[in-house]
C-alpha cells in the first residue's frame, strides 16, 4: 500500500485579497459564462441603486463602450475617499479590494440594500483585467486604476469638480483568463433596467452601446403598478383597475400590484430590495396564502362556491399577472446570486398586508371582484376534469411496473443523482437510443410527434394528454401545488431530438412545458438539450461535426470530401448514437437555464401564445440568426 503524503500545516492554503475570488469565481457571480459576465454589470448598478434607495441618487448612465469595457456611472455620494482607520489606505480601496468591506453593514449607511454582502465591487474588480475609478466628492475629482484587483497607484485628487457634484464612475474590462464571453449584451442589460426603474419609481437609467450605436432611457412613474401593465401588454386583461398597494409593516417596506388576465398561467414575480428572487421565498408565500384565503372567504360569502367546495392555490392563482416588490434591511438569501428569500417573518407580512388590501379592494371593486372569481371557477371545474382524465390515463397505466408508464424503458439505477431521462421524438429514435443507452444509469421515454402546446392549452387539456401525463408520471415531482423535488427520480432530464426545423419546434414545445409547469427543473439545473451532430466526416477515421463553421475548418485542403449529414436521429445506428450524443464522456449536451425571469415569460408568451403580431416581428428582427435546412 502506498502511503500519501502527511498532511502538514504547510498544506493549508490562505488565498490572500482578492486570490479567492479569481481562483473560484463561480462561488461569488455564479460562473464564468455570459450570466457571469452580465452579473459584474449587476453588481455595480446594484451599488448605484442602494444610493437611490437612500435617496441620494436620481440617476445611473452604463455604457457598453468599443474598446470591449463596461461602465458605470451615477449621481450619488460618492465612495469614500478619507483614510481607513484599519487598513490605513482611502475607504474606496478598501471597498474595491476586501471582500465583505462597504456601507452597506453599516445601518446609518444603508437602510435597505441590494448589494447586500460587501463583496459585488470587489469581485468586479478581482475580475478584471483593468478597473478604473472616478469619484466626483467635495469639491474634488479622485482617480485609480486596478489591474486583476490589484491598485496600480494610489487614490489621488486629479481636478476640481462642483461642491455639490457628488457620484461614483467605474469602467471595467473583463479578464479573457476568466470569461469565456467578453462581449456584453445590449438586450440583457435592458431587459435587467426595465426591471429596476419600474421597482424604482422615478429612478432614471441610461444604456448606452457604442459598438452598435443603440441608447435609450428607462424611467417608470407609475413604479410596479405601471410594471404589471407592461407584463400584460399583449395579453387580454379581465379587468381594467389594478389591485395595488404600498404599506409597510414590522420595518418590511411592501408594495404589490395584481391584474389577472386571461391566459392559463400564473405569473408572479418577487424582487427583494430590487433583486429578483427567481426562485420565490417567503415574500411569494405570504402573497399566496393571503390571495388563496380571501378569495376563497370572497367567494363564500357572496355564495359563488357551493357547500363545502373550496378553491386551491391553482385556482386562484390561474391567469394572475403578479409584482411583488419588498425592501428590508436585513434580508437573507440564498447564496450571492440572491435567488430566494429566507426571512421568515416576511411571510407574515406579506400576508397581513395583502388580506386587508385586498378584502377592501374586493368590497370597493365588486365587479372586478367577480371577474376574478369567475376566472376561479373555470380553474376548478377544469381541474376535477383533468382529475377524472389523469385518473383514466392511471388505470390504463396499472399494469406497468410501480405505476410507471409503458412506453418508458426506465434505468436499473435508484438513485437520483446518477440517473438520466432522455425525452427522444418518435419510436424510431426511441428504439435506436434503447439500444445505445447504459441501462444501468440512462431511462428512455419516447414521445408520439409534437406534444400539445400548453401555451394555448389550458392545464386540463394539457393535463389530460398522455405524454404530458407520461413525461410527469416519470420524472415523479408532481406539477403546481404538490410539486415536489424530493421525488424526482432522475437528475438529468435531457431533451434529445433530430438536428432539423421540426426537432427545433418539438424541443421549443418541451422547454415551453417545463418552463410552465416545472419551471424548478429548469431553475435547479436539471434540464438539459441532447447536440446531436449534424455530419460525419470520413477522414482516415469519423469525425463528427456539430456546425457548419467546424464542417468548414475540418474540410479546408480537401476536394470531395466523404461527408454524410444526419437528418434525424433514428439515421444513426445505436453505436453512433451513444458515441455521438448518448455518452456521457463524448457527448454535447447544453444545460438549460433561466437568464431573467421575466424575460423567458414575455418570450414565451410571444412565441409560444396568441400574440400572432409579436410573433411577427420577432421573426423580422431575427431572421438572419436563422439556421434554415433547405
Amino acid at each position: 500500500m502506498v502511503k500519501s503524503k502527511e498532511y502538514r500545516a504547510e498544506n493549508i492554503k490562505v488565498l490572500e485579497g482578492l486570490e479567492g475570488v479569481r481562483k473560484r469565481p463561480a462561488m461569488y457571480i455564479g460562473g464564468t459564462d455570459k450570466q457571469g459576465l452580465h452579473h459584474l454589470v449587476y453588481e455595480l448598478l446594484d451599488n448605484s441603486v442602494d444610493e437611490a434607495l437612500a435617496g441620494y441618487c436620481t440617476k445611473i448612465i452604463v455604457k457598453i463602450h468599443a474598446d470591449g469595457s463596461c461602465s458605470v456611472e451615477d449621481n450619488g455620494r460618492g465612495i469614500p475617499v478619507d483614510m481607513h482607520p484599519t487598513y490605513k489606505v482611502s475607504a474606496a480601496q478598501v471597498a474595491l479590494t476586501k471582500l465583505h468591506a462597504g456601507g452597506k453593514f453599516d445601518k446609518d449607511s444603508y437602510k435597505v440594500s441590494g448589494g447586500l454582502h460587501g463583496v459585488g465591487m470587489s469581485c468586479v474588480n478581482a475580475l478584471a483585467k483593468k478597473l478604473f475609478l472616478r469619484i466626483k466628492k467635495k469639491g474634488k475629482i479622485y482617480e485609480q486604476e486596478y489591474s486583476r484587483g490589484n491598485p496600480v497607484g494610489k487614490l489621488k485628487a486629479v481636478g476640481k469638480c462642483k461642491e455639490n457634484e457628488t457620484g461614483t464612475f467605474i469602467q471595467f474590462w473583463p479578464d479573457e483568463l476568466i470569461f469565456s464571453v467578453l462581449e456584453f449584451d445590449y438586450k440583457v442589460l435592458e431587459t435587467r433596467f426595465r426591471e429596476v426603474t419600474f421597482l424604482n419609481a422615478g429612478l432614471k437609467i441610461e444604456l448606452e452601446d457604442e459598438i452598435k450605436m443603440k441608447k435609450q432611457e428607462f424611467y417608470a412613474a407609475g413604479g410596479v403598478r405601471e410594471f404589471v401593465e407592461w407584463l400584460n401588454r399583449n395579453k387580454t386583461s379581465l379587468h381594467k383597475k389594478i389591485f395595488y398597494f404600498k404599506k409597510e409593516m414590522g420595518g418590511t417596506e411592501i408594495e404589490i400590484a395584481i391584474q389577472y388576465n386571461d391566459s392559463f398561467q400564473e405569473n408572479i414575480f418577487g424582487f427583494v430590495n430590487t433583486i429578483n428572487t427567481i426562485e420565490g421565498g417567503t415574500h411569494i408565500s405570504g402573497l399566496k396564502t393571503a390571495l388563496t384565503r380571501v378569495i376563497n372567504d370572497y367567494a363564500k360569502k357572496k355564495n359563488l362556491l357551493k357547500g363545502s367546495d373550496t378553491f386551491t392555490g391553482d385556482d386562484a392563482r390561474e391567469g394572475i399577472c403578479c409584482v411583488v416588490s419588498v425592501k428590508i434591511a436585513d434580508p437573507q438569501f440564498e447564496g450571492q446570486t440572491k435567488g430566494k428569500l429566507g426571512n421568515s417573518e416576511v411571510k407574515g407580512h406579506v400576508d397581513s398586508a395583502t388580506t386587508l388590501s385586498l378584502i377592501e379592494f374586493f368590497e370597493e371593486n365588486p365587479i372586478v371582484a367577480k371577474s376574478i372569481i369567475g376566472k376561479a371557477l373555470q380553474s376548478a371545474k377544469a381541474r376535477l376534469a383533468a382529475k377524472r382524465a389523469k385518473d383514466l390515463i392511471r388505470r390504463k397505466n396499472e399494469f406497468s411496473i410501480g405505476g410507471l408508464p409503458g412506453k418508458l424503458s426506465d434505468c436499473s439505477s435508484k438513485r437520483a443523482e446518477e440517473s438520466e431521462l432522455y425525452l427522444v421524438e418518435g419510436d424510431s429514435a426511441g428504439g435506436s437510443a434503447k439500444m445505445a443507452r447504459n441501462r444501468n444509469t440512462q431511462a428512455i421515454l419516447a414521445l408520439r410527434g409534437k406534444i400539445l402546446n400548453v401555451e394555448k392549452s389550458s392545464p386540463s387539456r394539457a393535463l389530460s394528454s398522455e405524454e404530458i401525463t407520461n413525461m410527469i408520471t416519470a420524472i415523479g415531482t408532481g406539477v403546481g401545488e404538490h410539486f415536489n423535488i424530493d421525488k424526482l427520480r432522475y437528475h438529468k432530464i435531457v431533451i434529445m431530438t433530430d438536428a432539423d426545423v421540426d426537432g427545433e419546434h418539438i424541443k421549443t414545445l418541451l422547454l415551453t412545458f417545463f418552463f410552465r409547469f416545472m419551471p424548478q427543473l429548469i431553475e435547479k439545473g436539471y434540464v438539459f438539450a441532447a447536440m446531436p451532430p449534424l455530419y460525419r466526416l470520413r477522414k482516415k477515421k469519423d469525425y463528427y461535426v456539430h456546425s457548419d463553421e467546424e464542417l468548414v475548418k475540418l474540410t479546408k485542403g480537401i476536394e470531395k470530401p466523404n461527408v454524410t449529414r444526419f437528418k434525424g436521429l433514428g439515421e444513426m445506428s445505436p453505436d453512433q448514437l451513444w458515441a455521438t450524443t448518448m455518452d456521457p464522456k463524448t457527448r454535447k449536451v447544453q444545460r438549460i437555464y433561466i437568464e431573467d425571469v421575466v424575460e423567458t415569460d414575455q418570450v414565451f408568451s410571444m412565441l409560444m401564445g396568441d400574440d400572432v403580431q409579436g410573433r411577427k416581428n420577432f421573426i423580422a428582427e431575427n431572421s438572419q440568426e436563422a439556421d434554415l435546412d433547405i
